[in-house]
């Protein structure tokens, strides 16, 4: 196996080259999690490994509750399966908000502060109501409790990781919270060790081939926690040495395509951000061109024969999206086209004709 070959099984593995997913929540739940924070880009991953899949479509499994946005893993936004929500967070939130404690000190927010903000959240959510950010802060606020500077984000953050609130429906465009337990009364507990081998398996499964420091970079994990989870389901996967490093994947074989085929990929997409080394897929000469700056932004991507080639980006015009793609060196007449394509699929998405500039 190659550092190509690695590329190809990623492409496959995570359901961009190929699909078996039907649904968001079962793209999702192969994913384990899927990174948000950037709300219109999260919505295209998914979308993008569905057969045809749409911005609504995306809208509906919120709304139906099937898939979740919150902070499970590393302090960062992500969607995940309702089924899979109590689990993850038992698992993956403890050691975050441990780390949490000298910001929150420089904050003034102390166990007291957070217990009664707790309460606050809980009298004024239950019964199935929702909140927007704006009220949630504002039920702070008439209680004495400041959410100056950065005080109201860490209080819904600490909230959502330890399992009270998450991200609900849009009103008007605008994000709400509900109470997980309302929102998501279903969702499964698992003991720890099942946890931990539950989620080494999914990303292994979802993002092979992949080292142990990938999978503690992406969970969050600590190593020795991570190659508890890897041990338990090893004999599920196998084993690839490649240029000295080991990598574990699903026991499956892939065939290549002959014809040129371009995906257009989000800024935070696990096609990227699933990975501590990403060089398999992204030259490191090139690494600055999609994370460019200090502010930790990821630009969205082009990826021709499993490597980033470019970035790009759209912008909505009142009848449609305008697309403006920046490879690292010129395309070629097929994958001009081959991008053209592309950007058709995400036209799609959106509901719009694209306009190529």
């Amino acid at each position: 196996m190659t550092t190509l070959d690695i590329a190809h099984h990623r492409l496959y593995n995570q359901q961009i080259s190929h699909t078996k997913c039907t649904t968001p929540a079962k793209v999702v739940a192969w994913l384990g999690a899927v990174q948000a924070q950037d709300y219109p880009g999260a919505k295209w991953s998914i979308a993008l490994r569905l057969p045809n899949g749409t911005d609504r479509d995306i809208e509906q499994a919120i709304a139906d509750k099937t898939i979740i946005r919150t902070w499970p893993m590393r302090g960062t936004l992500h969607f995940v399966a309702a089924a899979d929500i109590r689990w993850m967070l038992a698992l993956l939130t403890p050691r975050i908000i441990a780390g949490s404690t000298l910001r929150h000190q420089r904050l003034e927010l102390d166990e007291a502060i957070f217990a009664r903000c707790k309460e606050l959240f809980t009298k004024a959510l239950q019964g199935g109501k929702q909140l927007t950010r704006d009220e949630m802060y504002a039920v702070l606020e008439q209680n004495t409790i400041s959410t100056a500077g950065q005080r109201g984000y860490h209080i819904l953050w600490r909230s959502a990781q330890e399992g009270l609130i998450c991200f609900s429906a849009l009103r008007d465009k605008q994000q709400t919270f509900a109470l997980l337990d309302e929102w998501v009364p279903n969702a499964q507990n698992m003991e720890r060790d099942q946890a931990l081998a539950e989620l080494a398996k999914r990303y292994f499964t979802s993002r092979g081939p992949a080292t142990v420091q990938d999978f503690v970079w992406w969970s969050g994990l600590k190593i020795s926690d991570a190659r508890v989870g890897l041990e338990m389901v090893k004999s599920q996967l196998v084993q690839e040495t490649i240029a000295g490093q080991t990598y574990w994947m699903p026991n499956i074989s892939i065939s290549q395509s002959s014809s040129t085929t371009v995906h257009l990929l989000p800024g935070f997409d696990e096609y990227v951000l699933g990975y501590k080394d990403r060089s398999a897929v992204l030259d490191p000469m090139y690494a600055a061109k999609i994370c460019p700056g200090n502010n930790g932004m990821f630009m969205p991507t082009i990826v021709i024969d499993g490597r980033i080639v470019g970035t790009w980006k759209r912008t909505l015009k009142k009848h449609a999206a305008v697309m403006t793609p920046s490879p690292f060196t010129a395309l070629t007449a097929t994958e001009n086209h081959a991008f053209s394509t592309a950007a058709s699929h995400y036209g799609t998405f959106l509901d719009l004709p694209v306009i190529l500039s």
